[in-house]
């Protein structure tokens, strides 16, 4: 008896992380995330390496169609400086992504964040953005 409910609760879990992974549209290309450090001179101006980013991710995401709000937004950025700040790249990317699919990104009501230690020359961004509610 033990045995069966084991058995059905592991599937159980299995289906809803299954069902919860299957909502995410998905995009990850090889380019180093870029900080908050990194994106403004001063208060209010951005700097030519944000701005190069910027062109870069505009250039390289993939044509999609994004879900109506309200957002789930996970991340998942791939950092060869162990030194790096788990959310400096969020919100330059986040503006870059609201830019590219023309959504308002205060529609976000939730976000996962996940880093990993790469090699350098191997950085990375990945996202998934979903509708919740």
């Amino acid at each position: 008896m033990a045995k069966d409910l084991s058995l059905i609760l592991a599937i159980y879990v299995f289906l809803v992380i299954w069902m919860f992974i299957c909502h995410y549209l998905t995009f990850s290309k090889n380019i180093k995330p870029l900080s908050v450090n990194e994106v403004w001179k001063g208060k209010r101006f951005k700097t030519e390496k944000y701005k190069q980013y910027e062109n870069t991710l505009l250039w390289l995401l993939p044509k999609i169609k994004i879900p109506e709000p309200p957002y789930e937004i996970h991340f998942k950025f791939g950092f060869s400086n162990s030194l790096s700040d788990w959310d400096n790249p969020v919100k330059p990317t986040q503006d870059i992504l609201s830019k590219k699919y023309g959504f308002n990104d205060k529609l976000i009501r939730k976000a996962i964040v996940e880093t990993e230690i790469v090699k350098k020359g191997s950085e990375y961004i990945e996202f998934g953005i979903r509708r919740i509610g």
